[in-house]
C-alpha cells in the first residue's frame, strides 16, 4: 500500500492497490482531496475506474496530501504511486523510487527536498464517470460547462450541447481518417475492451448449445400484478424468473457450477448474474445469495443493481462471482436469442418479451401471453437430456408460480 525511506521526517507514498479481480491498472476519475489539503485515515481520497467499476479508495494514513500521482483522466498501473501523504513541511524527492511497486511496508521521503503543494488540482465538477468519459471523447472541458442536472450536475446532454451536438469524436486526429472511405478509427472504452476479452474467451473455451422454448405466463402475469399491488412497487419479470429458476438450480447443481480442469466446483450459494444495459456496454451485476431472498427482495435488489450499473457505481463484489446468469432481452424488445455463457459459468438463461400468441388448448386455438426462453449451456458439463429436465422445472414454475412463491 505504501513505502517509507528513513529520514528526519516521514511521508507515506501510497501505492495504487490491487483491489481485486486481476486488476492491473486504473484510471483516475476524480480526486476527492486536493493537493495541500488534509485527509484523515480511511477518509475517501480518490475515485478510480477499473475495467468493471468506479471505486472510491480511502487514505491509508492521516496527513496532508503532498502530491497526486496522476491527474484526472490519466491511467496508472497497480503499484505506482497514487499519492504522497505526510506533513506540510515534507515533500517527495525525485529519487525516492516512487514509481516502483512496493511490498506494503511503507517508505519515507526526506524533508530537505521541499516541494510546495501544487495548485493545479482540477476543480470539483459534478458529473458521473460516463459523462466525464463522453466529455473526453468530445474534447469538452467540463470546467466550462454549466450543469443542468440536480445540484448543478453536468448531464450527458450538457456535454453534447457543449460539443455542438456532434457525435463522439474519440479517435486519432482528423488526418488519420481516410478521405476516400470516410473511415474513422475509434478506440474502445475500457469497458468495451473488457467485454471483447470476456466474450472472446467464452466463445473460444466453451462449446455452446442453445435450447429454445416458450411458456404460457397467464398466471405469472396475474401473480406479478398482485405482488406489485401488495408491495406498492413494480415487480419486474426478471425477479419472478430468478425466483422460478432457483429451485431448478437446487435440483440440478451442474447449472450453478464452474468447470475447473477435471473438477466441477459447486458453490453452496446461488449468486445470480443479472445483465445490465449500461451506456458503454453490457454489465453483469451479481445478486448474492438470491436463494435466501423472497421475490420482492429479489426485485428490489435487481432494481438497485440496474441503477448502479447504469451509473457505474457498483463495487467489484457486485460485478464478479456470479454462478448463473439471467438476461432479459425482452426489455429491449427481443424474443429468442443465443446468449453467450459468461466465463466461469456453465449456463445462461435469456428471457424474451412477453407477447400474446395463438396456442392450442383442448383442441381449440386460444390467445395466451407467451414468454420466449433461450438456455445456453456448456456441453462439456450439461447434455441435452439434463438441459431439458432443467428447463421443464423452470417452465413448470413460470406456468404455476405458486410452486415457488410462498
Amino acid at each position: 500500500m505504501g513505502r517509507r525511506i528513513e529520514s528526519e521526517a516521514v511521508a507515506t507514498e501510497f501505492l495504487l492497490p490491487d483491489i481485486g479481480d486481476g486488476l492491473t491498472e486504473a484510471e483516475v476519475v476524480r480526486w476527492l482531496v486536493d493537493e495541500g489539503a488534509q485527509v484523515g485515515r480511511d477518509d475517501p481520497l480518490v475515485e478510480v475506474e477499473t475495467d468493471k467499476a468506479v471505486v472510491v479508495i480511502p487514505s491509508p494514513v492521516e496527513g496532508t496530501v503532498l502530491r497526486h500521482g496522476a491527474a484526472q483522466g490519466e491511467t496508472m498501473a497497480v503499484g505506482a504511486v497514487l499519492a504522497v501523504i505526510g506533513s506540510p513541511e515534507e515533500a517527495p524527492t525525485p529519487t525516492s523510487g516512487s514509481s516502483a511497486p512496493g511490498d506494503g511496508s511503507g517508505s519515507r521521503v526526506t524533508a530537505a527536498a521541499k516541494e510546495p503543494p501544487s495548485q493545479h488540482a482540477p476543480p470539483a465538477v459534478q458529473a458521473l464517470p460516463v459523462v466525464r468519459r463522453l466529455a473526453r471523447q468530445h474534447g469538452v472541458d467540463l470546467g466550462d460547462v454549466r450543469g443542468s442536472g440536480p445540484g448543478g450536475r453536468i448531464t450527458r446532454q450538457d456535454v453534447l450541447d457543449a460539443a455542438g451536438g456532434a457525435g463522439p469524436v474519440a479517435g486519432p486526429p482528423p488526418e488519420a481518417v481516410s478521405a476516400t472511405r470516410g473511415v474513422q478509427r475509434r478506440p474502445l472504452t475500457r469497458l468495451q475492451k473488457t467485454i471483447v476479452a470476456n466474450m472472446s474467451r467464452a466463445w473460444s473455451e466453451i462449446p455452446h448449445v442453445t435450447a429454445f422454448d416458450q411458456v404460457d405466463v397467464t398466471r405469472l402475469v396475474a401473480a406479478r400484478r398482485s405482488l406489485s399491488e401488495s408491495h406498492s412497487t413494480e415487480v419486474l419479470f426478471d425477479a419472478l424468473v430468478i425466483g422460478a429458476t432457483i429451485p431448478a438450480l437446487r435440483r440440478f447443481p451442474e447449472f450453478n457450477a464452474t468447470l475447473e480442469g477435471d473438477y466441477l466446483l459447486v458453490p453452496s450459494g446461488y449468486h445470480i448474474g443479472v445483465a445490465i444495459n449500461a451506456p458503454d456496454g453490457l454489465l453483469v451485476g451479481v445478486l448474492r445469495d438470491a436463494g435466501e431472498m423472497s421475490v420482492p427482495q429479489i426485485a428490489e435488489a435487481t432494481r438497485r443493481l440496474a441503477e448502479g450499473g447504469k451509473s457505474r457505481t457498483l463495487g467489484l463484489e457486485e460485478l464478479t462471482g456470479q454462478t448463473f446468469t439471467v438476461t432479459n432481452i425482452g426489455a429491449l424488445g427481443g424474443g429468442f436469442g443465443t446468449p453467450i455463457i459468461p466465463p466461469g459459468n456453465t449456463a445462461v438463461l435469456a428471457v424474451g418479451r412477453v407477447a400474446d400468441a395463438p396456442v392450442a388448448e383442448d383442441g381449440k386455438v386460444v390467445v395466451r401471453p407467451m414468454m420466449p426462453l433461450s438456455l445456453s449451456f456448456d456441453h462439456r458439463v450439461i447434455d441435452g437430456a439434463l438441459s431439458r429436465r432443467f428447463m421443464d422445472v423452470v417452465i413448470a414454475n413460470l406456468c404455476e408460480p405458486t410452486l415457488f412463491l410462498p
